[in-house]
């Protein structure tokens, strides 16, 4: 019975090879294997596929990534990286205005503007000059309420600049649970 299992699956790698975009092979090389989008693991397949440039295709479980075959004998780690940013920055760009609308509505006053910005271990940050919210594409890796609860954090510096006794006060009235949301941010600046 094991080798009538182990024939059907020969056949249909067979009929996976005829395939004109047929798979030459998964590359194990590259790093992540797996990565979050609203604190949901996700595993990073990358393939090499006949493709004119790269793909990106988000299943519930998986990101498969598919590059040209002519990629194949290169170092892909930094188109990977690239590759990543992109979605991510996509996902930014449509979920966070969500949560900017939310806080505009909660706190009845915004910024003059934000931006999507990739910025090294600081997931926001409130530009005091131009009075403007920068935000990091890599803030979606985190659940949607952290990413809310780092928002509303920036908004109290529209009116608070520094973190005083005044300025908690006003993110407990909006973020009941900000220390324990703060608490899954180790390391993180915001």
């Amino acid at each position: 019975m094991n080798i009538l299992k182990r024939a059907k699956s020969v056949n249909t790698k067979e009929k996976a090879i005829s395939n004109d975009n047929f798979i030459l092979g998964k590359d194990e090389t590259l790093l992540p294997k797996f990565t979050r989008i609203f604190g949901t693991k996700y595993a990073v397949n990358v393939y090499y596929l006949r493709v004119q440039k790269p793909e990106l295709n988000l299943t519930d479980s998986c990101i498969n990534i598919y590059l040209p075959m002519s990629f194949r004998n290169r170092h892909n780690q930094d188109v990977l990286d690239v590759i990543l940013l992109k979605m991510y920055t996509a996902i930014a760009e449509k979920e966070i205005e969500n949560i900017m609308e939310k806080a505009r509505h909660t706190f009845g006053f915004a910024p003059e503007d934000y931006e999507i910005k990739k910025m090294n271990s600081i997931l926001a940050h409130f530009d005091q000059n131009s009075q403007s919210i920068l935000i990091n594409p890599y803030i979606v890796m985190y659940a949607k309420e952290i990413v809310e609860y780092v928002i509303f954090h920036q908004f109290c510096h529209l009116k608070y600049k520094t973190h005083s006794k005044k300025f908690y006060e006003m993110l407990k009235m909006y973020v009941p649970n900000y220390e324990t949301l703060a608490r899954q941010l180790p390391n993180m600046k915001y």
